[in-house]
């Protein structure tokens, strides 16, 4: 979902590598960050920044909608490929129109592929196997839980994050928020507890993917938008490899899976990608990566009125707990 990249979603989070006193982003819908985001010049858009940035919030936030629709039809790795693919697309045709070159040097491919595995590849697939047994709302808040697993892994891999009350409290907050959305207290009952898991584990691989980014691309003097295309072109090319691997070709294509896994590449990871890198120069990181808050209230959304999903009183509660810690640990002192 990031996204998120995602964020980025992806998404599927969302934002690149800050300076070094700053904490790790939270990434979007499940797309993840690939790259060092620019500074100065804010990016061009005739839209108003606020208008962009609730755009791009529903994309993100429908994004978890889509894959739901996608895996309906196709398998869960024809969902990721299909996503990685159009994404790849959108970004590459927006370098082709700019005349900008794609990232040289075998040690940048080289980081570049372990960047997709661990930001598209690996977080698109958990999260579409996921869905095939829990409801994309649900989904849609365990991807809000990436910016706990962030500061948690922060605090041990980056020197520079030094532990504090604040992020200890935000931390111990969102995971109570965990599970009050699982319904810790009722022994996790009308909950998948596979599926759930696989989103956990989706989302644990943006924060995991952002620090190895952080460490490896900070410096690396391509622009976001060409090392983000370059990383999702690897990742289609290692789901392509996958999917022949595990699943047989689809024999059919839906009209509305079809366009569903489409839209989620183009727009949920490549274009959506693209308003985030002109967000962020303009506004700056810190209000920009707010949208990372208004996915699950939208994921929730659209899957309760869209899809007929059922909402518990403890999802959107608990929801909120998450969100409020994930907000703490990322509060600066004053």
């Amino acid at each position: 979902m990031s996204a998120p990249s995602v964020s980025r979603p992806a998404l599927s989070a969302t934002l690149s590598p800050a300076p070094s006193t700053a904490r790790p982003p939270a990434p979007a819908a499940a797309l993840p960050p690939a790259a060092p985001m620019p500074t100065g010049t804010p990016a061009g858009g005739r839209l108003d920044w606020r208008l962009r940035f609730a755009v791009l919030s529903v994309v993100w936030g429908f994004s978890f909608l889509l894959i739901k629709v996608g895996t309906e039809a196709y398998a869960p790795f024809h969902v990721a490929l299909g996503r990685v693919f159009f994404g790849a697309l959108a970004l590459l045709t927006v370098l082709l129109i700019r005349r900008e070159p794609l990232p040289r040097g075998l040690r940048t491919w080289g980081h570049l592929t372990v960047a997709a595995l661990l930001l598209n590849t690996v977080p698109f697939s958990l999260f579409a196997y996921a869905e095939l047994s829990i409801p994309s709302s649900l989904a849609g808040i365990c991807n809000a839980t990436s910016p706990l697993w962030g500061m948690a892994l922060s605090l041990i891999a980056l020197s520079e994050d030094r532990p504090t009350r604040r992020r200890f409290a935000g931390l111990g907050l969102g995971f109570l928020g965990v599970l009050t959305v699982l319904g810790a207290w009722q022994g996790f009952s009308g909950i998948d507890a596979k599926g759930t898991a696989l989103a956990l584990l989706a989302s644990l691989c943006y924060p995991v993917g952002w620090i190895y980014v952080r460490r490896t691309l900070a410096s690396t003097p391509s622009s976001p938008v060409a090392l983000t295309g370059s990383q999702l072109l690897i990742a289609t090319l290692q789901l392509a490899a996958v999917s022949s691997l595990f699943t047989s070709a689809p024999t059919s294509f839906p009209l509305w899976p079809t366009l569903s896994v489409i839209a989620l590449g183009t727009l949920g990871t490549g274009l959506a990608l693209q308003m985030q890198y002109g967000l962020v120069a303009e506004i700056g990181p810190t209000t920009a990566q707010m949208v990372t808050y208004f996915i699950p209230v939208i994921a929730t959304t659209a899957g309760v009125l869209l899809l007929d999903e059922q909402l518990h009183w403890n999802t959107p509660v608990g929801a909120a707990v998450v969100l409020a810690g994930a907000a703490l640990t990322q509060a600066r002192r004053r």
